[in-house]
């Protein structure tokens, strides 16, 4: 306002001069005599300096009879301790060990198809049962020879128990009784191939392979199986946290496709360090009651990474930095009855972050008022006031 004043005044000054004896600024400019400039030039400055000075008398003696003060208006916060949970947030597939898609262990044509999509199972239910080739009627030809086998076996052995016959003769007995018992098994367990069971129990996802089709061993996909009773999040973790994400830490588990939030808890933390990225893999286990979670799903997680019982906390939006890389905040001291004091800078030092608010290591203490809105616009030492409502 001071220069405003006497621009002002400067001007009323020089129009005023317009009427007397002596020329006008445009009058000596327009006779292009350097001298002439000059000379008004320093008659200018000097009734400047005049007016300035009195300007300065008057502001003065303004300030002395003005009763009401100009004061920034504040608002401030009582910093007190409390919890501080810290989240690492990161995103993962929601995965299950019990999906697979079962392919056959036999060559041949898929007979038999005997349960249907969406069908629950239990572990080693027959689902599904490929043709043979003849291997159940040989089975059974060598089933009667082993019982013939086993007859003669059993008769030899009491025989020789009672030292009739030799020994050699209940030898190749036994031996031909062994043999024959071996040959059964081993056909057994082949034809036992030819029969598709569920390896675990859960319910038929997709029936891939229509009955009637010739399926090769390991090649032919017949049916997937799901298990949603044992799921988790599997995700890579930046090797940085290793000593803070650890097994049995609490997660929240947010599926934003299901509108779902869960309360979890980390089961497996990895001990191996990715060179590729510089990661580690971590299991979090997720309930599953309503079986409406599915695989590949995509989940958030907000892992429980630090926690402070006793935290002092700020918003981030109140700070401010000095040029030596300093952080510094203002609290409210020597407040009168007015709610008026004086602002004081103080340094912080900070710690970790979490949406809007900041944990402070160093700097204040447990009741600190400390100058929020209005913040960034005062100064050290200066009057202030408080209007919280």
């Amino acid at each position: 306002m001071k220069y405003i004043y006497i621009i002002l005044v400067t001007t009323l000054l020089l129009t005023s001069c317009g009427g007397d004896k002596k020329q006008t600024v445009e009058a000596v400019i327009a006779t292009e005599n350097l001298e002439k400039i000059r000379a008004k030039r320093s008659e200018v400055v000097a009734k400047q300096q005049e007016i300035a000075e009195q300007l300065k008398q008057l502001d003065h003696k303004i300030s002395v009879l003005d009763t009401t003060k100009k004061v920034p208006l504040i608002t401030t916060f009582t910093a007190k301790h409390e919890v501080f949970n810290h989240y690492l947030e990161l995103q993962g597939n929601v995965s299950t060990k019990n999906v697979l898609v079962i392919y056959p262990e036999y060559n041949g044509v898929l007979t038999k198809v005997y349960v249907k999509e969406g069908q629950k199972v239990s572990k080693g239910q027959l689902l599904a049962k490929i043709d043979d080739g003849g291997l159940s009627q040989q089975l059974a030809q060598l089933k009667i020879q082993s019982d013939l086998a086993k007859t003669t076996f059993d008769r030899q052995e009491r025989l020789w128990s009672q030292k009739i016959g030799s020994e050699i003769q209940y030898l190749q007995a036994k031996s031909n009784y062994e043999a024959q018992e071996q040959a059964v098994n081993q056909l057994q367990q082949q034809v036992g191939k030819t029969l598709v069971r569920a390896p675990f129990s859960g319910t038929i996802d997709d029936i891939i392979t229509e009955q009637g089709s010739v399926v090769g061993a390991g090649q032919s996909q017949l049916m997937r199986i799901v298990n949603l009773d044992d799921m988790y999040i599997e995700t890579d973790v930046p090797e940085n946290y290793i000593s803070n994400v650890t097994e049995n830490k609490n997660v929240i588990v947010e599926i934003p496709v299901l509108g779902k939030t869960l309360d979890a808890k980390i089961r497996q933390a990895g001990n191996f360090i990715n060179p590729a990225n510089r990661t580690f893999k971590i299991e979090v286990a997720v309930p599953n009651k309503d079986k409406n979670i599915k695989p590949n799903l995509t989940a958030k997680l907000k892992i429980n990474d630090y926690t402070n019982e006793e935290a002092l906390l700020i918003p981030q939006s109140i700070i401010s930095e000095n040029a030596e890389g300093e952080q510094y905040i203002y609290v409210v001291k020597n407040k009168d009855s007015n709610n008026e004091g004086l602002a004081e800078r103080i340094i912080i030092e900070t710690g970790k972050t979490q949406g809007d608010v900041i944990e402070v290591l160093n700097g204040i203490e447990d009741g600190s008022e400390i100058v929020q809105e209005g913040a960034r616009s005062v100064k050290d030492g200066q009057t202030v006031k408080v209007i919280n409502q």
